[in-house]
């Protein structure tokens, strides 16, 4: 859950976990050079989502930040039995920029997977499945927790360094359960040019529109760049706007938490592709963050790294174990 605490007093976004994006993976389907899986987690429950909400992948295909394909989830309304159905819908080009489910159908009315098995489905050339996984995120939360101060609620953006290494050890996520929404279908059908570019976006319907409530690109950066000041305008805002908004905040705080100049954070972080934050994926490329992300990265470790200007150690965690190599790739869930 790399994108968790993205919410006030390191909460949800607003205060509801079913709205809570977790994690964006893009990488290359195992054994099929020609096909890109896309994974969007949601709800570190791993219960049923939100009715009222639409869950997006946007891909830009051209650079210009703007929406060129969209995948849009949407979930009905949970059954005495906690059982759930969603629809998937892809829109392309001008349509694609519309925040609501629009676009052509993929997957209409399909059973959410609770159990120990993924529902799988095949729709043409896109297979889809969504429901509860094993959370293939890793991280020691106490070393976070020794790492920042974050008494009073204050985020994660205050480090203690020097001293002792601030981590245990222990992954924290080991039988943590997520909610998944995974597609893989023809690269082709993404159009890159070569890069595409990747973000996560879940907005909620209150009083007749959409309110954005949680955006992921790149793995830890509301969590680690925003405080309660900011948060909520932070996950409501569009990538296209992010250097222009965010740079100037994003500078201030690793003066604070690295030591940088002014300089030397404008260069970071252009180095590093953080603004704007989505996640780049070159499909002709080998996939590992940051050119996507797959399970095996160890993203805090890269985004404590460029937080401290490398003061912090290496977590010395290991990815887990029990991903597959088949669709939808994160592991069966964890029993309860």
């Amino acid at each position: 859950m790399s994108n968790h605490f993205t919410g006030l007093s390191l909460g949800p976004p607003m205060g509801d976990q079913r709205l809570d994006l977790c994690d964006l993976y893009a990488f290359t389907a195992p054994g099929d050079p020609d096909r890109t899986v896309l994974i969007l987690n949601a709800n570190p429950n791993a219960d049923a989502l939100h009715p009222d909400a639409i869950y997006r992948m946007n891909v830009d295909t051209d650079g210009d930040l703007l929406t060129d394909v969209a995948f849009s989830w949407v979930f009905g309304q949970p059954g005495a039995d906690g059982s759930q159905t969603y629809s998937v819908t892809m829109a392309t080009g001008e349509e694609a920029r519309n925040p609501e489910a629009v676009g052509t159908p993929i997957v209409t009315d399909a059973a959410v997977s609770f159990g120990p098995r993924a529902n799988v489905v095949e729709s043409g050339a896109y297979t889809v499945a969504a429901g509860s996984r094993s959370d293939a995120f890793f991280f020691d939360f106490d070393g976070i927790k020794n790492l920042f101060d974050t008494s009073g609620n204050r985020n994660f953006t205050a480090p203690h360094l020097g001293g002792k290494s601030p981590w245990t050890g222990v992954d924290s996520n080991t039988t943590a359960n997520v909610f998944s929404m995974a597609i893989e279908l023809p690269t082709a059908a993404l159009r890159p040019s070569p890069t595409l570019r990747v973000w996560g976006r879940c907005s909620v319907r209150r009083d007749g529109g959409l309110v954005h409530a949680d955006r992921a690109g790149h793995p830890s950066m509301s969590s680690f760049f925003n405080t309660d000041d900011t948060k909520e305008e932070y996950n409501a805002s569009e990538p296209v706007n992010d250097r222009e908004r965010w740079t100037d905040q994003f500078v201030h705080l690793l003066g604070h938490t690295g030591g940088y100049t002014e300089e030397e954070a404008r260069a970071a972080i252009d180095d590093h592709g953080l603004l704007p934050d989505v996640l780049h994926f070159d499909p002709a490329k080998p996939a590992y963050y940051p050119n996507g992300r797959t399970f095996t990265e160890d993203v805090i470790d890269v985004r404590v790294a460029f937080l401290t200007k490398n003061e912090a150690p290496p977590t010395g965690l290991t990815p887990h174990t029990d991903t597959l190599d088949r669709f939808p790739y994160l592991g069966d869930p964890h029993r309860s």
